[in-house]
């Protein structure tokens, strides 16, 4: 009688717990799912080249978001080789992601982008001697684009998002022709 007590009672220990388990999974699940705001910040671009990079972005649908990116070079330009990397001092970027995968806002990704930037702008200008010379100026502009890339987001709705994009500016003779990103975004969703 003992061991049918005993067995008993460790068959229904052990079936709470489990399903408390699955439970606490499906919750989670529930939550990553059915979360719509994401806040992420550049990894990337934080580490390597001192900008600060920050992103909200807004679930439409399973399939779709729209997404506000700010970007802000922290660092001084005249003392950091890295900083060279970007002619942008700083950047408001929207972006309409529409997604391939199953899940909700998961997977391989396209998007179309509009960027409004200003920032320092070096270009070579031709002098009465015949040599080039450059001349850095100040530019504000707005670029059209499109990108790509992949999300990846865990259980409890932290993510990876790795995109890439290549746009052109439109207005200013003074601005870069061509603008590019490159994000490795870590955030959460909720």
């Amino acid at each position: 009688m003992k061991k049918l007590i005993t067995t008993l009672a460790l068959s229904f220990f052990i079936v709470t717990a489990f399903s408390q388990e699955v439970q606490n999974d499906q919750d989670a699940i529930s939550n990553r799912e059915t979360g719509k705001n994401e806040l992420s910040i550049g990894a990337l671009n934080l580490v390597a080249f001192g900008a600060l990079d920050v992103a909200y972005e807004r679930i439409i649908t399973p399939n779709s978001s729209w997404a506000v990116e700010a970007f802000i070079l922290a660092l001084d330009r005249e003392s950091e080789d890295a900083a060279d990397a970007y002619s942008k001092d700083f950047s408001l970027t929207g972006k309409y992601k529409y997604f391939f995968g199953e899940r909700t806002a998961w997977g391989f990704y396209v998007n179309g982008l509009a960027m409004i930037s200003s920032g320092e702008y070096e270009k070579d200008v031709l002098q009465p001697d015949g040599w080039y010379e450059y001349e850095t100026e100040d530019y504000t502009d707005f670029a059209l684009g499109f990108g790509l890339g992949g999300k990846f987001v865990s259980r409890q709705g932290f993510f990876l998002d790795l995109s890439t994009g290549i746009g052109r500016n439109l207005f200013s003779n003074n601005s870069p022709t061509i603008i590019g990103q490159f994000n490795v975004n870590l955030g959460f969703r909720f």
